[in-house]
């Protein structure tokens, strides 16, 4: 890919479980419409008790955004061009993963919380925004 790559959440793909529209709850389809009008084609998983929602761009997986069953937002993550990560965030994972990036995310919480997330070898690498390694999480 060029200049947008994959949500790393989707390197999750064992955790995950596709579902159709109709099996979203009401209250998580309402949510995404209020908070993402412009969200098109979306395609949904379970993940983690939780119900994603995937739409944009050539892969329909460049905006990912979670609700919790009653419609609560939890996070959303955009695709990002790995290059415009901070350098240390490639120097960390070469350091300690062996490996290059390929996916790259920013992340949003319900909180506010602004990190970005790295998808490889099946977990997320979560680094502050100024590219500070925070923790790995598994699906």
């Amino acid at each position: 890919m060029k200049a947008l790559i994959l949500i790393p959440m989707l390197f999750r793909i064992g955790y995950a479980q596709d579902l159709k529209t109709k099996d979203v709850p009401r209250a998580v389809r309402d949510a995404l419409t209020q908070k993402y009008p412009q969200a098109a084609r979306v395609g949904w998983e379970k993940e983690n008790g939780n119900f994603e929602a995937n739409w944009g761009g050539r892969s329909g997986e460049d905006h990912s955004v979670q609700f919790s069953p009653d419609g609560t937002f939890v996070e959303e993550v955009d695709a990002m061009a790995v290059k415009d990560l901070p350098p240390s965030v490639a120097e960390y994972v070469k350091t300690h993963y062996h490996t290059p990036i390929r996916e790259a995310g920013r992340r949003l919480d319900a909180k506010g919380k602004h990190t970005f997330e790295i998808g490889i070898r099946g977990k997320d690498l979560l680094f502050t925004p100024e590219g500070k390694f925070l923790r790995e999480e598994h699906g």
